[in-house]
């Protein structure tokens, strides 16, 4: 594939963003012709997974050295394109929704085969569209393109959300649909326009300090439309726009992974800060007093969500308010506004990512193994799937923060960006976190390796899940370790997107 330096020697104008993008799409296609031969739609949806992924893998070190990659598609009116672009920042969530979908697209077939699952077709097509709709929006060069893809997502989860097709389902995808289509519709669009207006363009700048507004800006319409991004990104998770999250946990496991770690409530942290960092800026953020602010209004995300997941029994649950909670961390470490916490924040992307799909893919084992889903039933449990919940715990031992897994890196910069802002109600915050963190994670591993098992529950015939589960889970709980102990490779991208 050529690629053509234009625009000034960082600057690679190169195809290779567009067969990215097509490359789900067009797997998505011959998943839903292959569907009366599952052999031949599993294959299609992994050998387009990894396709995607060696394709964003080539564009990493070119990245790492400076370089931007560029395709445009269409001009719509000036200053208003489909523009597509890869730099440090789309890499973190690029790598991460394509590999990802390597891990799902082989956990999905174990899963769905396991439970006999109906529509397994549409599931894999669906599957596949919704990696197309995250890999525009990382790859977004505009905010036009960024909201066109975002849209994407949301549409193309639906199906998988409402799945099971019974009336559980069809309110859990109702409310999701309700939720996110309005805040787009309510919050984003009018931000859209108003920022058009007032600058003439919506393309991302090369740096997070200008943003593209003028430094004499209403402050008063800025600091509206700042809002409006926070709160119009839903799939970021803030309270109070976070029900719909809780709601979609009716899904299958494999799609509750999707939506909390591969594609959609990553969507929404990398729009969030995407806008925040490439459309605001850290310089007006900060003249404008926007940054500390949010970081408390997202730290009560932080601790609510946590002190809920505490009270629920169902692990999906659980592990749904814990990602309410995680996602708050990514913003509340760039509305820091200091090095330390823009980097710790960004890289909790990729961290929170492996460790939550870790997470999920432990409660779909176990379901599909003991046919268990609330925490109360697992006592004893570990002994008879030792490897599902060691993975389990390591993935716990990342969302908490403990070394040597990849959540302590997060923690870890967090903290030192705290200290950088001096602000010790931030401070405070994390601290008090990480102990709820410890609450409501300790005692799932406590019960299932030293908790006596239920009268009359010999978990006789349980074992663990079939391998094409077990192998994507263990591989992902070993992959946040490699995170915690050598972290440089994310935070080399992290570090390109700071200075």
């Amino acid at each position: 594939m050529e690629t053509v330096t234009a625009l000034g020697s960082d600057i690679i104008t190169s195809s290779k963003l567009l067969v990215a993008l097509l490359v789900p799409l067009f797997g998505s296609f011959l998943v839903s012709l292959s569907g009366k031969k599952p052999n031949v739609r599993e294959a299609w949806s992994i050998a387009s997974a990894v396709i995607l992924f060696l394709i964003v893998a080539t564009m990493v070190s070119p990245v790492l050295a400076g370089k931007t990659f560029y395709y445009q598609l269409f001009k719509i009116l000036p200053g208003v394109t489909i523009t597509l672009r890869a730099d440090a920042f789309s890499m973190i969530f690029a790598l991460i929704a394509s590999s990802l979908w390597i891990a799902a697209a082989f956990y999905s077939m174990g899963y769905m085969r396991g439970l006999k699952e109906h529509a397994q077709t549409r599931f894999n097509t669906c599957f596949a569209l919704a990696i197309f709709g995250a890999i525009g929006v990382a790859f977004s060069d505009n905010l036009f393109t960024l909201y066109l893809f975002y849209e994407i997502v949301s549409v193309c989860t639906y199906p998988l959300v409402a799945h099971h097709q019974d009336e559980e389902a069809y309110e859990g995808a109702k409310k999701y649909m309700v939720y996110l289509t309005t805040t787009a519709k309510g919050f984003l669009l009018p931000m859209m326009v108003l920022i058009y207006v007032m600058t003439g363009s919506l393309d991302f700048p090369h740096n997070i300090q200008t943003g593209i507004f003028q430094t004499d800006a209403n402050g008063a319409i800025v600091t509206m439309l700042f809002i409006f991004c926070l709160f119009g990104f839903a799939k970021n998770g803030v309270m109070p726009f976070h029900h719909w999250l809780p709601g979609a946990m009716v899904a299958p496991t494999p799609v509750s992974a999707l939506l909390h770690a591969v594609a959609v409530v990553k969507v929404g942290v990398f729009c969030t800060t995407r806008v925040m960092l490439y459309v605001f800026g850290t310089d007006l953020m900060g003249s404008l007093n926007l940054g500390i602010p949010t970081a408390y209004f997202v730290g009560f995300t932080i601790v609510m969500a946590s002190v809920i997941a505490l009270t629920k029994d169902n692990l999906k649950a659980r592990l749904a308010y814990s990602t309410v909670s995680q996602l708050s961390y990514i913003i509340l470490g760039v509305c820091l506004l200091t090095p330390h916490g823009i980097q710790g924040g960004l890289v909790h992307i990729a961290n929170h990512a492996f460790a939550k799909i870790t997470l999920f893919f432990c409660a779909g084992a176990i379901y599909v193994a003991a046919h268990k889903k609330n925490i109360s039933e697992m006592s004893g449990l570990g002994k008879t799937m030792p490897f599902t919940f060691a993975a389990f715990a390591i993935a716990a031992l990342s969302m908490i923060g403990a070394p040597p897994v990849a959540g302590f890196v997060t923690k870890w910069q967090l903290l030192i960006g705290t200290l950088e802002s001096g602000s010790l109600g931030i401070l405070l915050v994390l601290l008090a976190s990480t102990l709820l963190n410890v609450g409501y994670f300790a005692p799932v591993v406590y019960k299932a390796f030293f908790g006596e098992r239920p009268a009359g529950e010999p978990y006789e015939g349980i074992k663990e899940a079939p391998m094409s589960m077990l192998v994507p889970l263990c591989c992902c709980s070993i992959i946040s370790v490699i995170l915690g102990v050598y972290p440089n490779f994310f935070m080399n991208l992290v570090k390109v997107v700071t200075g």
